[in-house]
Parts: C-alpha cells; sequence; structure tokens
C-alpha cells in the first residue's frame, strides 16, 4: 500500500472518512495520520484558523 493510501481522508460532502484518496480533492481535506483524527478534521481546521487570526492580529 502506498503511503497516500495509507493515510485518512475526511470528505466534506458527506461527512465521512476513509482511508485513502476516495474522493476529489475539492471535497477531500487531509491526509491525518489516523481514522480518529480524520473524523476532527473541521475541528483541527478550525483551530488553526483560529490561531492564524490571533497570530494576524497580533502583527497588526
Amino acid at each position: 500500500m502506498a503511503v497516500e493510501e495509507s493515510k485518512w481522508f475526511y470528505d466534506l460532502s458527506t461527512g465521512e472518512v476513509s482511508q485513502g484518496k476516495a474522493s476529489g480533492f475539492e471535497n477531500r481535506m487531509g491526509p491525518y495520520d489516523s481514522e480518529a483524527a480524520a473524523r476532527k478534521a473541521i475541528e483541527i481546521a478550525a483551530a488553526r484558523t483560529e490561531a492564524a487570526d490571533n497570530w494576524d492580529e497580533e502583527e497588526d
């Protein structure tokens, strides 16, 4: 199994996770090392966005 196929992805259109690239890039978040991390994709993205926003505010 290729490295990319062993990773987990979150499908934005269905809310499902899959191992390997099961959907097109426009609906896919990842790769994640585990199924559990892929299930938290939205939370992870929100936390990263908040951290970036906070950093931007500190720089202004």
